[in-house]
């Protein structure tokens, strides 16, 4: 008999184990019970991206031949112009690129994509369905999109393009004083475009900023915490933890500082994502900046890929970004202080008596929009701040 007491850290793992006997049993009943012979395969890959993505909407299960192509992904290829995540088990569009062939569909952030092609979104990692959204320059790209309020979901052919991200926009406002910034994406020749015009301001008369990071969802944190940066003489930008990575804090660096007493005004949507979030947090904590607009839709984590026996891999979420006030912007997202509902989300849908064969022939419309309320806001905000 074995007398050697049972610490309490092998609970979990006897837990896991336990978990392993019920994932048999059900296996067992499948194989033998099932109405007719399952593919067991199909089952299994089923499972295991079930178990991912129970998760969160970052960390994916990779069939040896999904991993396969995975790898052989060098990138840079032609899109059309829209971030996604998994939300509700099927592709979610975040945010979608200005411009683009996504955005001349009508495509909006909260559209869910329920196939591409003839694969069901429901049945793909976010990985992979990243990878099929890419082709080559002039090819077709086909999703069925379903949107809020419509029963039906809508077929929409696209052509990929390759064109970079546009430069940063700048606006200027109340003779000059308040200077309107919006960059489509967080990376490095972005964030210095942004590096530039902050520098820029005294010589140009600018008093105020106004940082638009609506459907900003691509970039790069440390692009985004040098951002931050940029407003902040002191204290935390961000933290970073998970259950084997050690608490990383970035702090604000005065060396780094630009401007860090200008009234700042930021813009924020639910296609505010990754390092568009950072920004905001770090600002709204540090009361750096009034946020104007909507909850952002939650995604900051760092992932790593795990290679496993049989040529397959996870992708595995192994750190989470939190704002300097302890919040996960996976979880949690940035509300902002001032909250302004976006002139697509307040438009009431007519009631629509086209029949499918109809629909099919019709360009898909987005309702008419006249006033950028949440601009409206954020300007009105910045002119009764004192500079």
């Amino acid at each position: 008999m074995n007398s050697n007491p049972v610490s309490a850290a092998s609970e979990p793992q006897d837990g896991a184990y336990r978990q392993i006997n019920v994932y048999s049993e059900v296996l067992r009943h499948i194989q033998t019970d099932y109405v007719e012979e399952p593919n067991i395969n199909a089952v299994t890959n089923g499972a295991l991206r079930g178990l991912l993505e129970s998760l969160d909407a970052d960390s994916s299960y990779l069939t040896p031949e999904d991993y396969k192509a995975f790898k052989a992904d060098k990138g840079g290829k032609a899109q059309v112009g829209i971030n996604v995540s998994k939300r509700f088990g099927y592709a979610t569009v975040v945010s979608v690129v200005p411009g683009s062939p996504a955005d001349k569909a009508n495509l909006s952030d909260g559209d869910i994509i329920e196939a591409i092609g003839p694969q069901d979104t429901r049945d793909i990692s976010l990985a992979m369905i990243q990878l099929l959204l890419e082709g080559q320059p002039g090819s077709e790209l086909t999703v069925s999109v379903v949107r809020p309020r419509k029963a039906a979901p809508d077929k929409i052919v696209m052509t990929r393009v390759s064109t970079p991200p546009p430069p940063v926009a700048e606006t200027m406002y109340e003779n000059s004083s308040i200077i309107y910034l919006k960059p489509g994406v967080l990376d490095h020749d972005h964030v210095q475009q942004i590096e530039a015009k902050l520098k820029a301001m005294p010589k140009v008369g600018n008093k105020k900023i106004l940082l638009d990071l609506r459907d900003v969802a691509a970039g790069d944190m440390p692009e985004a915490t040098r951002l931050a940066n940029f407003f902040l003489k002191d204290g935390t930008i961000a933290m970073l933890e998970g259950q084997k990575v050690a608490k990383q804090t970035f702090t604000a660096e005065a060396s780094k500082a630009i401007n860090t007493t200008a009234p700042v005004v930021v813009l924020v949507n639910r296609g505010t994502a990754g390092p568009a979030e950072l920004v905001a947090a770090a600002l709204l904590d540090n009361k750096r900046a009034d946020l104007v607009g909507e909850k952002t839709f939650g995604e900051g984590a760092q992932q790593k890929t795990f290679e496993l026996p049989d040529g397959a891999a996870l992708i595995l979420s192994i750190a989470k970004y939190e704002s300097p006030s302890g919040k996960k912007l996976q979880d949690d997202g940035v509300t902002p202080g001032v909250l302004v509902a976006s002139t697509a989300e307040d438009a009431v849908a007519e009631e629509d008596t086209t029949t499918p064969a109809e629909k099919s022939q019709q360009p898909l419309q987005k309702p008419a929009v006249t006033v950028d309320e949440q601009l409206t806001k954020a300007l009105d905000l910045l002119k009764s701040k004192a500079a």
